[in-house]
């Protein structure tokens, strides 16, 4: 469940088997779906075999699946009629394209193909129908593109004029007016094949030439393409078609080989995205402003993809609100998944879900469509009274268009009324303004690099690493527990030669440092012993081997340390011996035992006031400590079901615990309980993925948005969570190229605001530390965002002393604004008059003389110039 979408990934008895997919090398996706029939390569005959199936089972509520011989060589692409659910073409590497009349997969399939086309130009690549003209086909080779009546097969009606390299993707606008291409040349190109057989717009638009993909974006002037960036990291980018010169924005997926195969529906601006080879299938929403991309969902498959489909909206089961159908082949299965809008589902038709789609009508016939026709195909009424929507194959009882948003705004691309943001939001419920929030990792100078020996197997309990505003402890992997120390303003390249460390003399298994005291670092070790460690101002010169203080009591290792928020020098320890003790480290006594415990200890936080102190326990129990007046819980309640590890953070001004662990199925899941009634149990929960690592939980109270990520993973998780239902808001998660070790938080002064940034979070991997930048994306960014950036708490200042708090005392930070002297509130700014971004696509796309163009180009540099001297 992500972000108001329910994606349901079957269970094995719904996977259509007998499959046998294997691996290709073409340009084609490798499966594709009409609103009845599924088609898809197989590895028989040298891959001249198409295999056949349904998109629904049989009354045995089971698949047939059969197997056409189609060409004498591998079948490159396949595409449906979108006008006629059995009619399908192939092309191949035996280079002629053919159109089959193929019938369910359960009856007799044809003997040879209706239509046989022969283009002339080697092996075939490419395959695509026109979107509203019947009978017209586009086909490409190597390096050209051919446009094909299938009535009159002697000749093509135009064959476009050539790509310097190897066509690599072909794309029609949803109006059938323009066709689009990606080539290894790494240039975009727009045809407008009825005006000329050269490109109307060409552009320098790809970073590498491996495969990439290229899409229309409904039928606005908007392309939208998948392919690699320079350092070989995937990417997707959005084009304006009229002006390809330069992205409008970009995002980055990770670094991987395989292709990204994307697939947009027009109807809801939803991108799904899969990688060659891949197991994890997301969902976008795509919007012409930043961020242009915005993660629905992340979906785990359970095999590597071969290749992927969408499913026509007409044949969306509409009684069960399910809103889009993708297709994954595997090397032995058809996996689909389906996704849902929550809703009581029944006999009730939810029209707000479904208005108008496409139609299953051609316009007109590739010959009209030649001479110049525009006619548009009707759309179908959004309207259903059949659980079963598909009773014939002309059948236009069941439309389906899914909403654009599950953040509670429509697409950029939906100009209809209908699908207001207001419309939306009621759709799927409310969103978080925090739902774009952005990860960016900082210039490479901020860096530190070329670190060695990482001790890259810390405790659960720790988490890896520790920062504060001037420097970093990171564990080493070599003999006597030593902690290296880098400071912050003193970024770059590591020497290759040994640095001056902390020699801790034991195996470190977590530490902190104090937030009072920047040179102060608490470590606890696997002797039962707590050791405390003064780092000299400017950071270490000399190895240090004697601790400032060492704190005995626990009577077997250490699972944790936590420091109180307000009162300094003191400090709470949980142990394997089951208890949690708290330290005065101004006398170095033990101040506090808490007993209660039965089991591992996984992780322990203060409430914001500092009064009560809440641990989550392996023994499945979830309790709160009022640590002054009583060594026993206060409250207990039932904690995660999963027994794999778990953390614990107050959230809502202490009002909830957020808890982050594992479900019965080991799921990560986040759970919120309820401060007033612990033992009611949670009152929500949000499961993310299925991972061995916990979540380990960061919480800004200012923006009540929690960043999470697990030792391991390269994801990381945002969400903001609401004292109300639904209570976890998902937000854009961050992605990085290489699993990362940890990640660290500094305080909220170190953002920059003028950038919108809330966070700022130190990245560890095996071999660097990286800054990343959490921002909001907002077009007026000269103005300071008041509504993100309320008074923050100066939780770097300790109230009161740990005596005072001992003795009954509680303290309360200072708040301090972040607004620069020189910035307006945006709450304040005066109102924005809307400009027209874009002149119309025709000034865009007409052809202009040689004397035209250098007429443009001499009126751009007078103005510069004149620009420049007004400056």
């Amino acid at each position: 469940h992500s972000n108001g979408f329910l994606v349901k990934y079957s269970n094995n008895s719904g996977w259509i088997s007998n499959v046998r997919a294997g691996s290709f090398t073409s340009q084609g996706n490798h499966i594709k779906s009409s609103t009845r029939l599924v088609a898809f390569n197989t590895d028989q005959a040298g891959g001249g075999m198409l295999g056949l199936t349904s998109v629904e089972p049989g009354s045995d509520g089971k698949w047939t699946v059969t197997v056409i011989p189609c060409h004498a060589d591998l079948i490159t692409d396949l595409d449906f009629s979108p006008f006629d659910d059995n009619l399908l073409a192939t092309c191949s590497a035996d280079e002629t394209v053919k159109l089959w009349r193929v019938c369910e997969p359960e009856q007799e399939q044809p003997g040879g193909a209706e239509v046989t086309l022969c283009p002339g130009e080697g092996r075939l690549e490419l395959v695509a129908f026109h979107p509203t003209s019947s009978g017209l086909l586009a086909v490409g080779s190597t390096k050209t593109a051919q446009l094909w009546d299938t009535s009159r097969q002697q000749s093509p009606l135009a064959a476009l004029e050539p790509h310097g390299d190897q066509l690599q993707s072909l794309s029609w606008k949803q109006d059938g007016s323009l066709l689009a291409s990606s080539c290894k040349d790494k240039k975009l190109r727009v045809f407008d094949p009825r005006a000329q057989l050269k490109p109307v717009q060409s552009a320098q638009g790809l970073q590498s030439n491996k495969d990439s993909r290229i899409l229309w974006v409904k039928d606005s002037d908007h392309i939208l393409t998948t392919g690699f960036d320079q350092m070989r990291g995937r990417e997707v980018r959005l084009w304006d078609s009229r002006k390809l010169g330069s992205s409008l924005g970009s995002a980055n997926l990770g670094t991987s080989n395989g292709t990204l195969m994307p697939l947009f529906d027009p109807d809801s601006g939803l991108l799904t995205v899969s990688g060659m080879g891949d197991s994890v299938i997301d969902c976008f929403e795509v919007s012409a402003t930043e961020p242009f991309l915005s993660q629905v969902s992340h979906c785990l498959t359970e095999a590597p993809t071969r290749g992927v489909a969408m499913v026509p909206k007409l044949a969306l089961d509409v009684l069960s609100c399910e809103v889009m159908r993708v297709l994954q082949l595997t090397d032995s299965f058809i996996v689909p998944i389906n996704y849902h809008v929550p809703r009581k589902s029944g006999q009730e038709f939810h029209a707000d879900l479904y208005p108008d789609t496409l139609g299953r009508t051609a316009a007109m016939s590739a010959a009209e469509w030649w001479k110049g026709g525009e006619k548009q195909e009707a759309p179908v009424r959004g309207c259903s009274t059949s659980s079963s929507p598909l009773s014939s194959p002309s059948s236009s009882a069941a439309p389906s268009r899914s909403p654009s948003s599950t953040s509670g705004l429509s697409s950029g691309f939906l100009p209809s009324p209908s699908q207001s943001a207001k419309a939306i939001s009621s759709m799927l419920g409310p969103s978080s303004k925090f739902r774009h929030l952005q990860g960016a990792v900082l210039h490479r100078d901020t860096h530190f690099t070329n670190l060695k020996g990482l001790n890259l197997t810390t405790p659960g309990e720790c988490d890896g690493f520790c920062a504060n505003r001037h420097r970093v402890a990171v564990p080493l992997a070599t003999a006597g527990g030593q902690i290296a120390i880098f400071e912050l303003s003193q970024a770059g390249k590591l020497a290759d030669t040994g640095l001056p460390t902390i020699q801790n003399s034991v195996n470190v298994a977590d530490f902190s440092w104090d937030p009072f005291n920047s040179h102060r670092l608490v470590v606890a070790g696997d002797d039962a012993k707590i050791r405390v460690w003064q780092v000299p101002e400017g950071g270490l010169t000399e190895t240090l081997t004697e601790p400032e203080t060492i704190l005995q009591g626990h009577t077997e290792k250490i699972y944790s340390v936590k420091f109180h928020p307000l009162a300094s020098g003191l400090l709470a320890s949980s142990s394997y011996d089951q208890t949690v003790r708290l330290w005065n480290l101004e006398s170095g006594d033990e101040v506090k035992a808490l007993r209660g415990h039965q089991d591992q200890i996984f992780g322990m936080a203060w409430s914001p006031d500092g009064k009560l102190l809440a641990t989550v326990c392996k023994d499945g129990k979830l309790r709160i400590y009022d640590p002054r007046k009583s060594a026993d819980p206060v409250q207990e309640g039932a904690g995660p079901e999963g027994h794999r590890g778990a953390r614990v953070v107050w959230v809502c001004d202490g009002k909830y615990l957020m808890v982050s662990g594992f479900d019965s199925r080991s799921e990560r899941t986040l759970y919120l309980h309820s401060v007033e009634s612990l033992s009611s149990g949670a009152i929500a929960s949000a499961p993310t993925d299925v991972s061995p690592s916990t979540l380990i939980p960061f919480y800004d109270p200012d923006t009540s948005v929690v960043i999470l990520t697990g030792k391991g993973d390269t994801r990381v998780y945002i969400f903001e969570i609401v004292p109300e239902a639904p209570y976890f808001l998902e937000c854009a998660s961050f992605n990085s190229s290489e699993p990362h070790k940890g990640l660290a938080f500094l305080p909220k002064t170190e953002c920059v605001v003028q950038e919108v940034e809330v966070a700022r979070g130190l990245r560890l991997s095996k071999t660097s530390i990286e800054p990343v930048a959490f921002r909001v994306p907002r077009v007026r960014k000269e103005f300071f965002q008041d509504d993100v950036y309320p008074d923050t708490a100066v939780w770097w200042e300790s109230s009161l002393t740990a005596s005072a708090w001992l003795a009954g005392s509680d303290g309360k930070h200072q708040s301090i604004s972040l607004k620069p002297k020189d910035m307006t509130p945006v709450s304040e700014a005066p109102k924005e008059v809307q400009v027209r971004k874009y002149l119309p696509s025709s000034h865009y796309l007409e052809e202009k003389t040689d004397e035209q163009k250098k007429d443009e180009v001499c009126v751009c540099v007078c103005v510069c110039v004149h620009c420049y001297y007004l400056n």
